[in-house]
């Protein structure tokens, strides 16, 4: 059985498409259920009860919602590119899954352990704008066009500040693979996590993820007040379900990077318990509630006050940033905080 796996070609396929569906199946089922958390998190804020009739407590709702869109007609305007109408959602629905194949969970639980995760990750979300752009044009309405040309320039704004903030990252660690970003971390429990060596860019990467995923205060492209519902008003049914379960597929990988590049990924934040991929899910469902709390307290950005923070201030902090570490780096200040080479690399 061993050798039929791994040295045949219908085999080695076979493990494959395993190993894929062992990410894909339990990241869209807690999916269901942290979006079932998001919106009693908002519901709580505002003294609502949130979902609480479908299943007990209300925690089938999602998947309710579900078959809701599943079973629905799928609408194509008359005017629309009907192909890349229907292509746009999948496309983004497949990169935002497509990124997680060199998320680790633990140490060695990672589906393609390359040396070069952080840049195809990198890659893999930027090309996410396109769904996004190819949805609201191929809409053939004003409304989605708007949506979506917003969006792009937004995601493309936000992308440059967080790569430049995961550059100090990868001074610090001498490597590119998240496995040995997370072992740099490894030493005095939390302390040794780079939250504090890199602590001012924990919060500009925080900010960038959120107008990275068109989160609020920054879900400009989605604006209902004034684009009625941005680059997805003419979706219904099944394309609209996979341009938001794409959307927040981004934002639970936004969570786990600033858990594995900040706070140490799978590692105990107290020396001496054992480590795990339990540690790895307790952080990301701690940063998926600041997202949620962010959005329920903080009311939208206008446009142009979006641009300039991306421009004017995320842009020059990040490249600062990046001149301080390599400096703090090459002559090893603050006990050679900022060079963990010896691990990483």
């Amino acid at each position: 059985m061993y050798e039929f796996f791994t040295t045949t070609n219908l085999g080695i396929a076979l493990l494959i498409i395993g190993q894929c569906l062992l990410i894909v199946v339990p990241l869209l089922v807690a999916l269901a259920f942290l979006l079932y958390f998001d919106r009693k998190v908002w519901a709580a804020v505002q003294l609502r009860k949130g979902p609480n009739v479908v299943g007990a407590f209300g925690v089938l709702q999602s998947f309710a919602d579900f078959l809701k869109y599943v079973l629905k007609e799928i609408v194509v305007p008359a005017g629309a590119d009907r192909f890349v109408f229907m292509l746009a959602p999948m496309l983004s629905f497949v990169l935002a899954m497509v990124a997680w194949s060199v998320i680790p969970f633990n140490d060695g639980w990672v589906l393609a352990d390359v040396n070069v995760a952080i840049l195809f990750v990198f890659a893999v979300s930027s090309l996410e704008v396109y769904g996004v752009i190819m949805g609201g044009w191929a809409s053939n309405s004003k409304y989605p066009f708007l949506g979506s040309l917003r969006s792009a320039a937004q995601m493309i704004s936000y992308e440059v500040s967080i790569g430049l903030i995961i550059i100090g990252v990868i001074i610090s660690t001498g490597s590119m693979n998240f496995g040995d970003i997370v072992n740099a971390q490894d030493g005095a429990g939390l302390f040794s996590w780079y939250w504090l060596p890199h602590f001012p860019m924990v919060f500009l990467f925080l900010i960038s993820a959120l107008a990275e995923t068109n989160r609020p205060p920054f879900d400009l492209p989605e604006a209902e007040s004034e684009l009625v519902a941005g680059y997805q008003v003419e979706y219904s049914s099944t394309p609209f379900l996979l341009f938001m379960i794409g959307e927040y597929v981004a934002i639970v990988l936004m969570c786990t990077l600033i858990s594995i590049l900040f706070f140490g990924g799978w590692l105990s934040p107290v020396e001496g318990l054992p480590d795990g991929i339990l540690w790895l899910f307790a952080k990301i469902f701690f940063f998926f509630f600041v997202f949620s709390m962010v959005k329920a307290i903080t009311p939208r950005y206008r446009y142009d006050q979006l641009m300039r923070i991306g421009w004017k201030v995320f842009l020059p902090l990040s490249l600062a940033w990046v001149v301080l570490v390599a400096f703090f780096a090459q002559y090893g200040a603050f006990w050679g905080a900022y060079a963990r080479w010896t691990v990483g690399g």
